[in-house]
């Protein structure tokens, strides 16, 4: 533990996240690497039909944890934002389905994207700025919120809890 009493995360750790109804784990990253590896830690973790919420402002390493999820599913492609396209599909040993709402502008332009055929299917869905389809995720969606303390670092919060 750091001195803020976080988990400061390490290659050598062996940092269980898991989060339930009443519980946030927080862990502290120094690196892009970290970040990625703590994305590759959770992977293991997700079964098909898995919703992840990453939440956090412009550069808090959201589309970094998701490369660390993708390389954990074993996925091969290079993995991008999708702030353009909005959604990117994967492929590993789950289907990966890479969502990007920052160019929404609220959670009714969510409802044209299709979204039961990702949030009910049978892959594992990664969403970025989360906050804009609220009202249409599932009560055990995960959520990852970021937030930047400095250059390097980030803190991460895995929870189950509503934002």
């Amino acid at each position: 533990m750091n001195e803020a009493g976080f988990l400061k995360a390490s290659k050598e750790e062996r940092l269980s996240i898991s989060a339930d109804r009443e519980s946030t784990r927080k862990v502290v990253s120094s690196s892009p690497e970290e970040t990625e590896s703590l994305g590759e830690r959770l992977a293991k973790k997700l079964s098909p039909g898995a919703i992840v919420a990453l939440l956090g402002e412009l550069g808090a390493g959201k589309t970094c944890f998701v490369r660390g999820v993708c390389r954990g599913l074993k996925v091969k492609e290079r993995i991008t934002s999708p702030s353009f396209i909005i959604i990117n599909h994967y492929r590993g040993t789950l289907p990966v389905y890479h969502i990007d709402l920052y160019r929404l502008k609220g959670p009714q332009e969510f409802l044209f994207l299709g979204y039961e055929e990702y949030l009910f299917g049978e892959g594992v869905t990664l969403i970025e700025w989360a906050e804009k389809a609220e009202p249409y995720l599932p009560p055990e969606t995960l959520s990852v919120s970021m937030r930047i303390i400095d250059e390097t670092k980030r803190e991460l919060s895995f929870s189950r809890e509503p934002w």
